[in-house]
């Protein structure tokens, strides 16, 4: 899976947003108990990428709450 580009989070509706976060939460808990358990994954990298894609959607749907609030 491909790394979410912020244009393409910015895209996406908050409902897509919930989904995709739910998603990407499930393949980091996997990894991190594959590692956990003694396994070896075959890229280390992506449990990093995970963190921060998953850390951008929140921070946007976060500005996009707080710009809806700020027009009231």
């Amino acid at each position: 899976m491909p790394i979410l580009r912020i244009k393409d989070i910015r895209a996406m509706s908050s409902e897509k947003r919930e989904e995709k976060i739910a998603e990407l939460r499930t393949e980091l808990a996997r990894l991190k108990t594959m590692v956990k358990a003694g396994g070896s994954i075959d890229n280390p990298s992506r449990i990093r990428e995970l963190r921060k894609t998953i850390a951008r959607i929140l921070t946007i749907e976060t500005e996009e709450r707080q710009a809806k609030e700020k027009k009231r």
